[in-house]
């Protein structure tokens, strides 16, 4: 008999607005507590104690516009965050600082959301949505200099890969080093609104506004192919992410559920039902202590759920 679905350990108040965006960081300093960055539509990054469940910092870097990106850059301190004020704004949070340091100006009005990728220490690729819809510019930081713009036409001169998804519904894989995409999947009917890849495993998981999640998994020749679907009960993901250690993946759903899958065979494992309003996205901490890892769920309901499901997957 399976178990039921647990409640969350706790609940995070305060943000006054819908929260658009999760990140945790797990460092080295105070190693038990893991930090929560949540990026809200009305602007603001809260810098969450979860040992006090808490905000320990306000961050107001984007005029007022929503913040649907928030990643640190190796460490607590450094922060990247994007926002609808076509902004990406670099922070500097050490010893008490709460200003920006440093902005690049994106000129896409959509929602997609940058990729961070660290090349050495303290130098960072980042990719972004361009102006033209189907381009994605490279830049490398902190010198926020150009390194290539995804289209046909144009040369690259780094070498990763990058995966992006797109309005067509498609997945594209595309080659830094040659500037070209190498293979493209129409995995949805709609939208591409998040997805995640397994590196180890070669497999990725999308989801759109339908009631379809797609696998596809890249083969030797880094040809994207359809692994398997899996139907939904109700229509709409926000956002997917695969935990850390590969076992399982959180979908967040526009009918407010956070759904928890197998990772291997995309079983379902569990429905967290807590929200009251659809759940915009989710991200699991990377805790070096497994039974201390969480799973934060974020909300237009303003609220953020914080959830400890090890144990019972």
């Amino acid at each position: 008999m399976a178990l039921p679905p647990p409640d969350p350990q706790f609940v995070l108040r305060g943000t006054s607005a819908a929260v658009h965006t999760l990140h945790f960081s797990c460092g080295n300093q105070e190693p038990d507590v893991p930090i929560l960055f949540s990026g809200s539509e009305n602007g603001f990054i809260h810098v969450w104690n979860l040992k006090t469940h808490r905000v320990d910092k306000t961050l107001d870097g984007h005029g007022g516009s929503s913040v649907y990106c928030v990643e640190t850059m190796g460490g607590k301190n450094r922060l990247l965050s994007q926002g609808r004020d076509q902004r990406i704004c670099l922070w500097d949070l050490a010893e008490g600082r709460t200003s920006v340091t440093n902005s690049v100006f994106t000129e896409n009005v959509g929602f997609c959301r940058c990729a961070l990728l660290k090349v050495a220490q303290g130098r960072w690729l980042m990719a972004m949505a361009a102006k033209a819809p189907e381009e994605v510019q490279v830049l490398e930081l902190p010198s926020k200099t150009s390194v290539c713009t995804l289209k046909p036409e144009h040369n690259c001169d780094s070498q990763p890969l990058l995966l992006a998804g797109y309005e067509d519904g498609s997945v594209v894989l595309w080659n830094l080093l040659m500037g070209k995409a190498l293979s493209q999947l129409v995995c949805h009917q709609e939208p591409v609104m998040s997805l995640d890849f397994d590196s180890e495993k070669a497999k990725g998981i999308s989801g759109s506004s339908e009631k379809v999640l797609s696998i596809w998994s890249l083969n030797e020749q880094q040809n994207l192919q359809v692994y398997k679907t899996h139907k939904l009960v109700n229509a709409g993901i926000s956002d997917i992410t695969i935990r850390p250690d590969k076992k399982i993946l959180a979908t967040a759903g526009w009918d407010h559920r956070i759904r928890i899958f197998g990772w291997k065979k995309l079983k379902p494992l569990a429905v967290l039902d807590y929200h009251t309003a659809t759940v915009h996205c989710v991200s699991f901490s990377d805790h070096r202590n497994p039974s201390e890892r969480l799973l934060a769920a974020g909300s237009k309901d303003h609220r953020i759920s914080i959830w400890s499901i090890y144990t019972q997957t």
